[in-house]
């Protein structure tokens, strides 16, 4: 296993050592209580009922016995203190690693990376990976008396493991494709400490794995302003969502309302409702299904062939060489909510040209503009598979186009491949407009206990 080859690791080359040190102990319940379930006041911020390990608020973890007014978080009772024999990592003696890291990445944050400086700066402590519990990856040593590694210990790894299972599936060396690869960890901004700290310590120790490029932190995820709680009744259930509304909904809505930042991210139903209704719907499906249908019924499906292009049609012709370019760079650089707003600016154009040329009133130009159309809507079919997987191949389907979308080359939605005399599929509506009753119905069922919950 991943996990305790790193522990391994990281044990022969003396980077972890054993120490006796006291654990909350519940008196009540008769064993020793692991992070989550010892709650109390952050020693840094104030911030009450945080679990012992980490503060959700500032973001610092804590050393065990650190957190004040502790209480155990199944019975309430105070915990009294039990000594027990825990193996921590040197995390301190990669302080000047990590800094050189942290200054020499250009392609992390800046606000993320400054004050994890801050911290390296204040001083790091060692680093406490065991805990006493039955369940968990054991440590693989025989004195470590069935103690289990600390969860953060094992969870990063997963990014490695998880690769090299679908690398070894395609008999592919995982570990070389992991070290020449651009490797990206999509996080929320409550385990920054974890993940520029922790992770890249332990990956500077092993020396067998590459550090991230790219560590996108991102906020918190409210609903209508105010966290997520299922005891509350304040929560979305997926399974619900899903049996209303298809999937590329929520990816489309919370693409578009997710910056690159820590800001957190509100989940709004009369929003999302816009977003997809005014956006998704009236601009983009808009110009997809009158330009599908425009060719069905005028033309029999069959892409007409151009004539000389005016000023207009060498307008449009000059967006789709560009577009596929400046959505990438978007893409790339983690901007994703940008790379999707020029989705929607390039369709907004092309409604105003189809909307310009007027087709079904000249006869003439109305060749090359059912030509250019069609190709636009290839364009946009590649353009928004990685944000609406699904929609995007049902389009591609109707434009009758081989393989399947998922496998285009990026660069090809900025040309124009889709040639006159083409027969395109019968169209039908790729997207169904959301009912205000609809919203209204999920915004009753919040703050709703149910026996369920």
């Amino acid at each position: 296993m991943l996990t305790q080859h790193f522990f391994t690791t990281l044990y022969e080359k003396g980077y972890i050592f054993k120490k006796t040190i006291l654990q909350p102990f519940c008196p009540k319940d008769k064993k020793f209580l692991p992070d989550r379930y010892v709650k109390g006041t952050c020693p840094f911020c104030g911030a009450t009922e945080q679990y012992s390990d980490s503060c959700e608020r500032c973001g610092r973890t804590f050393q065990p016995g650190e957190v004040l007014d502790p209480h155990c978080a199944l019975c309430g009772t105070k915990p009294v203190d039990k000594e027990s024999e825990h193996y921590f990592f040197k995390l301190s003696q990669f302080s000047n690693a990590l800094k050189r890291w942290l200054e020499e990445n250009p392609s992390l944050q800046p606000e993320v990376r400054n004050y994890v400086l801050s911290w390296i700066r204040k001083g790091l402590l060692d680093w406490d990976i065991s805990r006493d519990l039955s369940w968990g990856v054991p440590i693989p040593l025989k004195e470590a008396k069935g103690q289990v590694l600390y969860g953060w210990f094992d969870n990063h790894l997963g990014y490695i493991s998880t690769a090299q299972k679908y690398f070894k599936e395609r008999k592919t060396d995982g570990r070389k494709a992991w070290n020449t690869s651009k490797i990206y960890h999509y996080i929320g901004k409550d385990i920054v400490y974890h993940h520029y700290l922790f992770l890249p310590a332990m990956r500077l120790g092993n020396r067998e794995y590459k550090l991230p490029d790219f560590i996108p932190t991102r906020g918190m995820l409210l609903l209508e302003q105010q966290k997520f709680s299922k005891s509350r009744g304040w929560y979305i259930s997926l399974r619900d969502f899903l049996n209303k509304f298809p999937a590329d909904y929520l990816r489309y809505y919370l693409t578009s309302i997710t910056s690159y930042t820590q800001a957190d991210v509100n989940f709004d139903w009369t929003d999302f409702q816009k977003r997809i209704n005014n956006e998704l719907i009236a601009n983009i499906g808009n110009f997809i299904h009158r330009t599908l249908t425009f060719t069905w019924t005028k033309c029999q499906g069959i892409v007409p062939k151009p004539k000389e292009y005016d000023v207009s049609d060498n307008e449009l012709v000059g967006k789709i060489k560009s577009v596929a370019d400046s959505v990438g760079k978007e893409i790339g650089n983690n901007e994703l909510a940008r790379g999707l707003r020029k989705v929607v600016e390039f369709s907004a154009f092309c409604n105003q040209y189809f909307q310009r040329k007027q087709p079904w009133a000249d006869k003439e130009g109305a060749q090359t503009t059912i030509y250019l159309c069609v190709n636009a809507v290839r364009t946009l079919a590649i353009l928004l598979e990685p944000y609406i997987p699904s929609s995007a191949e049902k389009l591609w389907q109707q434009l009758n186009l081989k393989d399947t979308v998922h496998e285009q080359n990026w660069s090809s939605a900025s040309q124009l491949q889709i040639k006159a005399g083409h027969q395109l599929n019968q169209p039908s509506v790729l997207f169904e407009r959301i009912q205000e009753k609809d919203i209204e119905a999920e915004r009753q069922k919040l703050g709703r206990i149910t026996a369920s919950n």
